[in-house]
């Protein structure tokens, strides 16, 4: 008996050994472990023997069944491992380089225009200054000469939060990007340059209004500034931003409870064939409101109006976009449209520079 299982060892060892491939090392599991296998058969015939040979023979035939067990499972993490080997010898891939040609994203036409923006006030000798979102009502209309219940309230469709419990004070989602330039007065000191560019909120939508829009505004407080520093900034800033080198403007009389005097501004133009040539023509278009700030907004931050003196302007963002580059409708700005931006949008490296060019 152990003369055989001894022969019988040798056989299956070296057939395990043999097994080049997993589908070989199972067929030789199944001929030695399987149900009818050479061990499983002298396994089942045990019972044909005396009690002492049975014990005897059943100890050897067990570790019979866990050497080969052993070896083929040894057998089968090295075919495994070789399988593995071949595999990512055959299926490498190179991924230093791309597998297909990937597209570029592009830059939102507002993201451009305010770089461009940027650029132009940086030149002049301006900072860009950033407020919160939220914001109370005294920023946003108090300071700002727009006491409670002064009618020009009704211009704006203000969204209002919901009152504080203690307090009862109503926070809203700033109408204007005004607040950042009375947040800027009442935490630094004159002479102050800065253009407060950001999201602003009403609740009006159609093709020229959306809930939420982009505006900048610009302000400047120094001693001695009065409408003709006004005129010369905003004359530098439209002529750099619409390239155009002889840029004219007109001023009209307008209200605004921040400013005083107030003035709508024009640019002269033409329009033909659907398009909008800026620089010539006998049309006017206009673009933003101006003027100087008004006694009350000074006084309001902590400034002597006798000492102190500055101007104000503000444009929509997106409206200066849709001018710039010929858009008719504000509502695709805000539709995450890729065919859209594809089209509109700006090449990444195409940063904007006064030297280069801002619509390169």
């Amino acid at each position: 008996m152990s003369h055989d299982l001894d022969e019988l060892k040798r056989e299956l060892l070296n057939e395990i050994a043999k097994s080049g491939t997993l589908e070989e090392l199972e067929a030789v599991r199944v001929r030695a472990l399987g149900r009818k296998g050479l061990i499983s058969e002298r396994l089942k015939g045990l019972g044909r023997l005396a009690a002492d040979q049975r014990r005897e023979a059943g100890a050897a035939l067990n570790r019979l069944k866990q050497e080969v067990a052993d070896a083929i499972a040894g057998r089968r993490a090295e075919l495994e491992r070789a399988e593995l080997a071949r595999r990512l010898e055959s299926e490498r891939l190179d991924v230093t380089l791309p597998a297909r040609p990937v597209p570029r994203g592009r830059i939102h036409p507002i993201s451009q225009v305010l770089d461009e923006l940027v650029e132009i006030f940086a030149d002049l000798g301006f900072s860009v200054a950033e407020g919160p979102h939220i914001e109370d009502d005294f920023h946003n209309f108090t300071a700002l000469n727009i006491p409670e219940h002064h009618p020009a309230r009704q211009m704006h469709d203000t969204f209002y939060l919901e009152p504080d419990p203690e307090t009862g004070e109503r926070r809203l989602l700033r109408t204007h990007t005004s607040p950042v330039q009375i947040r800027t007065m009442m935490a630094q000191k004159p002479p102050i340059r800065i253009i407060a560019p950001g999201r602003t909120f009403r609740s009006d939508s159609d093709a020229t209004h959306t809930p939420m829009f982009h505006q900048v505004e610009g302000l400047v407080i120094d001693r001695d500034i009065h409408m003709g520093h006004l005129k010369g900034c905003l004359e530098a800033w439209l002529s750099a931003f619409f390239e155009v080198d002889a840029l004219e403007m007109r001023f009209r009389p307008s209200y605004f409870p921040f400013t005083e005097p107030s003035a709508e501004v024009d640019i002269r133009c033409r329009r033909e064939g659907g398009r909008l040539v800026i620089g010539e023509g006998d049309d006017w278009l206009e673009v933003l409101g101006s003027g100087m700030v008004h006694p009350k907004v000074l006084e309001h931050c902590g400034l002597d109006p006798a000492e102190w003196q500055g101007f104000a302007f503000g444009a929509g963002l997106d409206r200066l976009a849709m001018l710039k580059y010929g858009m008719t409708d504000l509502r695709p700005f805000f539709e995450a449209d890729l065919a859209w931006l594809e089209h509109y949008g700006f090449d990444p490296l195409d940063v904007p520079t006064l030297a280069g060019g801002l619509g390169s």
